[in-house]
This record gives C-alpha cells, sequence and structure tokens, in this order.
C-alpha cells in the first residue's frame, strides 16, 4: 500500500495536472497520520508541535502543555492506533498538569485541549482525563469575570488572572460543547452557565439586521469592527449555536441560529456569475465592503448541511474547490470576484475537507469523495516532508513553511479519514466540536466526579456507546 500511495503522489507542480488512479483514501489518510505522528513523536514529543522542516519544536508557553498529543489523542484512537494512542494517553495522564504561571488564549485551550480530553475521556472511561478537564475548566472560569459575562481572550492558568478585553464572536462564542459536556460529565453547571450566558450577551448585541462584527470589547460590550462575515472570528459562533442545539438539545441555541443564519444568507451572501459565495458586509447596513472569502469560510456547507440546507451547502462546496483549484490548496484569504488569493497562505486547515464529509455523509454523493482524493493529492505532494507534513506560506507558488499544528491530527487528517470510511462514525450519536473531537450526545450529566481522581485507566478503546458508533 505504501508503495502505492508513493507512486501516487508526484511533485507540487506536475500532480497538478496528472490523473491518478483511485487510492483507498481512508487507508491513504491512516498512513499520513501515521507518517505526521511519527515525525512528531521522533522530532517533538512532550512540546506543543513540530517544526518538520527543521525538525524543531514549537511551545506555545513558556512550559508545555503537550497540544498536539492531546488534540491527536481521539484521532488516534479512532483510526486503531492503539499503540499510539496508548502510550499517549499514558503520558499525558503522567506529564501533563494545568498548574503552571502561564497566559494562555482561553478559546484555543478550550477546543484543543478540553475538547481533546473531554472526547478522549468518552472514548476510553479513563477517569484521569476527565480530571484534567475538570481541572482546566475550573482555572479557565474567571476568564468569564467581565462586566457583560463575556470571557476574556487571555487567562493565567495559575493565578487566574484574565486580561485582553478586545475579542471577537468566534473567542465569546466557541466554548459551550465543550463547558456544556463537561457539565454533564460532573453534575456542575456552572461550565455550562458561563457559556451559555456569553452566546446569549452576544446575540443581545447583534445588529438591528441580525448581524455580528468581528471585533468586540467584553467590558463594555461596544462593537470594535462592523465587518461582518462568516471568516475567522465569526465562524465557529454560528457553528456552536446550531451544534448546542444537536448536542445538548438547547432550544434557545437553536432559534439563535435560525435567526443569526437567515441574516447572513440574507446579507453576507453573495450570488454572483461564478456561483455562491459569501464576502464581508457592513454588520449595520449590509453593504457589501469586500468580495474576501478563505480557507476558514470554507467551513460554512458543513453547517448548511447540518442545518438541512443542502442546495446552498452544495453549491457553495463547489465554489469553495474552484478557490483549492485555482492554485495549490486554498487560501486563507481570497477575492472571488478576481479569482484571485489576498493571503497565499494554507495552514493545513480541515475546512474544506470538513464540508466534503458532511456532504458525502448526507447525500452519498460521490462527488464529494472525488474531492477528497484531490484534497490528499495535493496535501501529500505539496506538504508532505520526511518528518511530517507543513503548511505552506504560499499557495500559488507552493513555497512551504514550518509547522505543523496540532489540528492537522486533530481535524484535517481525521476528516479525510472519516471521508474515506463514510458511516464510521454516527452523527445521531456525536457531535463534533470545532476541532473535530466527537462529543456523545448524552440526555443528563454522569455521575461520575467522585471517583475520577481515584481510579486508574482502562484500555485504551472506545466503550461500547462510542464502540457502536465506531468501525473498530
Amino acid at each position: 500500500m505504501r508503495k502505492a500511495v508513493i507512486a501516487l503522489f508526484f511533485g507540487c507542480a506536475a500532480g497538478r495536472s496528472t490523473p491518478v488512479e483511485p487510492v483507498d483514501l481512508a487507508a491513504a489518510a491512516r498512513e499520513a497520520v501515521q507518517h505526521a505522528w511519527s515525525g512528531y513523536h521522533r522530532y517533538a514529543w512532550g512540546h506543543d508541535e513540530l517544526r518538520p522542516v527543521s525538525r524543531t519544536t514549537r511551545d506555545w508557553t513558556a512550559e508545555p502543555l503537550l497540544i498536539t498529543q492531546v488534540d491527536a489523542l481521539d484521532t488516534l484512537i479512532m483510526l486503531g492506533l492503539h499503540e499510539e494512542a496508548g502510550e499517549t494517553r499514558t503520558y499525558i495522564d503522567t506529564h501533563l498538569s494545568f498548574d503552571k504561571d502561564i497566559e494562555v488564549k482561553n478559546f484555543e485551550i478550550v477546543i484543543r485541549v478540553l475538547g481533546g480530553l473531554l472526547s478522549a475521556h468518552q472514548m476510553t472511561r479513563d477517569p484521569r482525563l476527565l480530571a484534567l478537564a475538570d481541572d482546566l475548566g475550573r482555572r479557565l472560569l474567571p476568564a468569564f469575570d467581565s462586566p457583560t459575562g463575556m470571557p476574556y481572550v487571555k487567562i493565567n492558568l495559575r493565578t487566574g488572572k484574565a486580561s485582553n478585553p478586545k475579542s471577537n464572536p468566534a473567542e465569546i462564542g466557541t466554548l459551550l460543547l465543550e463547558l456544556g459536556t463537561l457539565s454533564r460529565l460532573t453534575g456542575d453547571g456552572v461550565y455550562y452557565t458561563k457559556a451559555k450566558n456569553a452566546l446569549t450577551q452576544l446575540f443581545a448585541r447583534r445588529s438591528k439586521i441580525g448581524l455580528v462584527g468581528d471585533e468586540i470589547d467584553v467590558e463594555t460590550g461596544v462593537w470594535l469592527s462592523r465587518e461582518s462575515h462568516i471568516g475567522g472570528g465569526i465562524d465557529s459562533w454560528l457553528e456552536y449555536l446550531l451544534k448546542a442545539w444537536l448536542l445538548f438539545g438547547d432550544q434557545d441555541c437553536k432559534r439563535m441560529y435560525d435567526e443569526s443564519v437567515a441574516a447572513v444568507n440574507r446579507y453576507v451572501a453573495d450570488e454572483t456569475r461564478g456561483g455562491l459565495w459569501y464576502g464581508v458586509v457592513d454588520m449595520e447596513t449590509g453593504r457589501r465592503i469586500r468580495t474576501e472569502y478563505g480557507a476558514l469560510e470554507a467551513f460554512f456547507p458543513a453547517l448548511l448541511v447540518l442545518a438541512g440546507d443542502l442546495d446552498r451547502a452544495r453549491r457553495l462546496q463547489e465554489s469553495g474547490f474552484r478557490m483549492w483549484m485555482s492554485a495549490k490548496a486554498e487560501a486563507d484569504g481570497f477575492d472571488y470576484a478576481t479569482m484571485r488569493p489576498t493571503h497565499p497562505k494554507w495552514p493545513l486547515r480541515p475546512e474544506i475537507i470538513e464540508s466534503a464529509y458532511y456532504l458525502a455523509s448526507a447525500t452519498g454523493e460521490p462527488r464529494w469523495t472525488e474531492m477528497g482524493h484531490r484534497f490528499l493529492r495535493d496535501i501529500d505532494a505539496c506538504c508532505r516532508t520526511e518528518a511530517g507534513y507543513t503548511v505552506l506560506d504560499d499557495v500559488t507558488t507552493g513555497q512551504q513553511g514550518d509547522l505543523m499544528p496540532s489540528f492537522f491530527l486533530a481535524e484535517t487528517l481525521k476528516y479525510l479519514w472519516m471521508l474515506g470510511a463514510p458511516g464510521a462514525l454516527d452523527l445521531r450519536k456525536v457531535v463534533f466540536n470545532t476541532e473535530a473531537h466527537p462529543l456523545l450526545v448524552t440526555p443528563r450529566p454522569a455521575p461520575v466526579r467522585a471517583s475520577c481522581r481515584r481510579e486508574r485507566s482502562a484500555p485504551c478503546r472506545p466503550p461500547p456507546t462510542l464502540r457502536a458508533s465506531l468501525r473498530q
């Protein structure tokens, strides 16, 4: 299989136009995970992220938080890499501590670390992982102590000192799935209450036409930017409104989603001769400011699928694919009026693959799996190194950078594997957080707090409730 995969992928430029034979997408994605993980394990074990070109490490703070290990653990479990998963879980159990005098970004730590710990706990029933999640959640709570209840951007894990009031809807509104799940698992409702209030406070400050901007002061509640779109700074706020309804049955969140997405579809969507796109508008008037879309915006077809809007999802995914095909990958910023990148970097993002996965799961149409073959082929041709995979600094030239973000293992390759293994996960039983950590849909809190600090871990395999949703 490995030789077949190597034969498939040519140079970054040559691979753009050369016909190839189809491969087993799930097997190829699994091999990519093994290659990426091997590089991390060899050159960056115990550190946050790998720089695969220089074979050095990148830590987010002075003291590592094992970002890649926590973020990737449920991927290793799902793909049946039990030896790698077991070693990683043991290392996390024995080495990870949040009692550190370091300042972290609340949003990033919630989606990557808290989400990763909770998902892996639900898969393994390892009580140490839940104890770590509970400890982390408790240390993050002071971030919500602003006059509005919307969280500060940064928090010191040891002192609880919060800082930086200039935030955005994504960082304010992308916390409820993880903190709500923590409430369910520990029986402590404070996590759900804080995160839900932040969502509600943000929704209350939308404009008269129903849009939000992309920067707000959490102390005053005053908007600092009137630019509205579906990209970075706003994207996952919309995602969590819908997913909180799917995961928890929260009808308030469903109502907020319906009202918000209606405004987005009315004012931000842009029907052009080149297809359906979503640009940048003024939140107060709906006036179009820029015809810019990008890699982060490419999550939106997935959200539309979850909401049942398949027609719009299909058309927008086709637009995103045209963006991908116009260069060597999708750009972080792309002017769909000129069909040229405005921000030519591509940090190995998962969103367009995520949308292909949801479309394939919902429709069974081969078109979306065909896209997946293209995505993986181009990633391997342009981003693969001897020690892992690296970001592209320029999608027009294929110039490589030197970083393998943790989400490449947590999201990008996981979605590619699932795209090649349709039905591997039952989407009626789990909801993915924005970092692709699957969280179980559960009707009521699980009474586990009393035992989570005393018991040792069980074998590194999903419990029966999740095992039924995974093809082992």
